[in-house]
């Protein structure tokens, strides 16, 4: 038996990750870790941006924790979980191996998911929304690089405050939700996946790229982004009911330093410390594509 599979985990049907960006120093990869350790699915999406491409042909940066993430989803995959790679910009290099499988992780550029109530979500990055990243990759790139100047800046002052008994604050997220052009974008990037995803006749959309968690209704369009691995360390999941829901890293260290048996998300099963892995059967299998 794993040794993982001893840890008390929260069950959900689907899980949706993105923008981890393995390869960088800013990527949270422990905390990572930590949740892929303590949460089990039928299906796993990584929707784009596992592996930071761009950083990595600057400079290379890949220490074990980050290998450790990369073999707990290939260990998922092997016990039955269903591993879906969505190519992003970051690792656009994926879209050159569309339609194969690794490790028995699928690759693909989107893909439609039905949940358990019925609703129709079409699963992609959204880097092809980006109109910087599609009409100006040079300016995508030097925006890489003061993003990652200003992630640096955020560790320090975090560093400082840490020192200072304050809790945890994200300067990224802050100019985001302060600047008014960062506002603009994000409202324009949301507003394009919606209505694409109401032209292709689906319920709702989930994709990640913006690194900004959201879960809202856009003319009758489900908008879902399901955050990053960097900042704000987040993920979308769907209950087994089919209700979808936005949690964060704090949940899964609740659980983690806990031996509680009902964690501090609703609707989502415990599976206490030492029972066995889950085993999903045939009649639970995941939604194909439609």
């Amino acid at each position: 038996m794993d040794d993982d599979d001893a840890l008390p985990h929260y069950r959900f049907r689907t899980i949706w990750i993105s923008d981890v960006h393995l390869g960088t120093p800013t990527c949270q990869a422990e905390h990572l870790l930590n949740f892929l350790r303590h949460t089990e699915s039928d299906t796993l999406f990584l929707v784009g941006d596992i592996v930071d491409g761009w950083q990595m042909r600057r400079r290379w940066f890949w220490p074990q924790s980050h290998n450790d993430v990369v073999q707990k989803v290939l260990r998922k995959a092997r016990k039955g979980t269903r591993v879906i790679y969505v190519a992003g910009n970051h690792d656009e290099v994926m879209r050159h191996f569309l339609g194969l499988a690794f490790g028995g992780i699928e690759v693909c550029d989107e893909y439609s998911h039905t949940t358990a109530s019925g609703r129709k979500l079409l699963v992609i990055h959204g880097d092809l929304f980006d109109a910087v990243v599609v009409g100006a990759k040079w300016l995508a790139h030097v925006g890489d690089q003061l993003y990652m100047f200003t992630l640096k800046l955020n560790q320090w002052l975090n560093s400082a405050r840490a020192k200072a008994g304050l809790p945890y604050w994200s300067l990224s997220r802050f100019l985001k939700d302060k600047v008014k052009n960062a506002v603009s974008y994000i409202t324009h990037f949301e507003d394009a996946l919606a209505s694409e995803a109401r032209r292709r006749d689906f319920d709702g959309i989930v994709c990640g790229h913006i690194h900004k968690a959201e879960i809202r209704d856009i003319d009758g369009i489900l908008y879902c982004n399901d955050g990053d691995w960097v900042e704000s360390l987040t993920a979308l999941v769907e209950l087994e009911s089919g209700e979808l829901r936005i949690i964060d890293w704090k949940a899964i260290e609740e659980l983690r330093q806990s031996d509680f048996t009902v964690g501090s998300i609703p609707g989502a099963p415990v599976i206490p410390r030492g029972a066995p892995a889950y085993a999903r059967t045939a009649d639970e299998a995941p939604v194909p594509a439609q």
